[in-house]
Formats: C-alpha cells, sequence, structure tokens
C-alpha cells in the first residue's frame, strides 16, 4: 500500500506465525517440562505453568524461534527454548510487532503486555556475555484474554481493532 500511515503499518503482517513450542514451569527452579498442548486461562495464565504475577501482566511468556540461532550465534553454545525458560516459542512473524497488539492463538486470546527483559540468571545459564546476548532478544510478556486451548502448529494471527 502506497503512503499508509504507521497505524496502517503496525496492522500489516506478511504472514501468520506459527506456535512451535509450548513449555510448562511446574515450581519454581523446576525443569522446562515440554507439551503439546495447554489450556490458556484468563485468571492463571497457561495450566500447570507456576507463574502467576500479580498484576496478571505477565501470565504467559514468549519469544521469537528465530532468535534461538541469534543467541547462539552470541554466545557461542546452542540454545533450546527450555533453557530461557520462555512459554511460548513462536516462528514467521516479528514478536517485537506485537506490542500493544491483541493476538490468537488457538481458541485463546492474548493481549501483549510488554517485553520479556532479560534476568540475571542468563549470564548463569548462557555463559560469561549472555545477559548482554539476551538483551533485545528476550521476547513479549502477556495476558489471557479470552481462554482457550492452544496446541503447537496453531498459527498466531493479530486482531485488527474494528
Amino acid at each position: 500500500m502506497v503512503n499508509s500511515t504507521i497505524a496502517e503499518l503496525t496492522q500489516q503482517f506478511a504472514q501468520p506465525g506459527e506456535l512451535v513450542w509450548i513449555g510448562l514451569r511446574p515450581a519454581r527452579g523446576a525443569a522446562m517440562q515440554s507439551v503439546a498442548e495447554v489450556f490458556a486461562d484468563t485468571g492463571s495464565g497457561l495450566q500447570g505453568d507456576r507463574y502467576q504475577g500479580q498484576s496478571g501482566k505477565r501470565q504467559v511468556t514468549l519469544i521469537q524461534w528465530e532468535h534461538l540461532q541469534v543467541l547462539a550465534s552470541l554466545t557461542g553454545k546452542p540454545v533450546t527454548a527450555e533453557i530461557l525458560r520462555r512459554n511460548l516459542v513462536i516462528k514467521g512473524i516479528n514478536l517485537l510487532a506485537l506490542k500493544n497488539q491483541r493476538f490468537r492463538i488457538g481458541d485463546a486470546v492474548f493481549l501483549t503486555t510488554g517485553f520479556c527483559h532479560p534476568c540475571s540468571k542468563m549470564e548463569q545459564v548462557l555463559g560469561t556475555g549472555g545477559y548482554n546476548a539476551m538483551r533485545g532478544h528476550g521476547g513479549l510478556t502477556a495476558q489471557v484474554v479470552t481462554s482457550g486451548l492452544i496446541r503447537v502448529g496453531d498459527p498466531l494471527t493479530v486482531l485488527t481493532e474494528v
């Protein structure tokens, strides 16, 4: 579209994303559990995940699949979704473009609530420089606004305001 406004451009995506991995943290410090599907609940986030933020704004964490290879390149070691402790791994769409957006995965609708900045634990997990490697690649936080089942392979589609 020629001469589009910035507001119009922020609603245009080349393709939907795809949910390629789901991880749950059953308890603080416990290993991530990979699952094929999970129920996303407006009151508590992902069923079976221990994290329930006080404000509810950090019910779910997402990271971009393409960034796993970037992080591996920056740290010199393999990087998997499990060690980064994010809940959902999405490929094929720029997650940072989802800031302040509502989006659907499977039967659930989410609202992006912020950036998922790295914590100091990333230095331990990824080695020296791991924290800095994660900066700008930590993904997003979101809250569930419509409950529903989500499955690996589900598309992520951005919902435009009506």
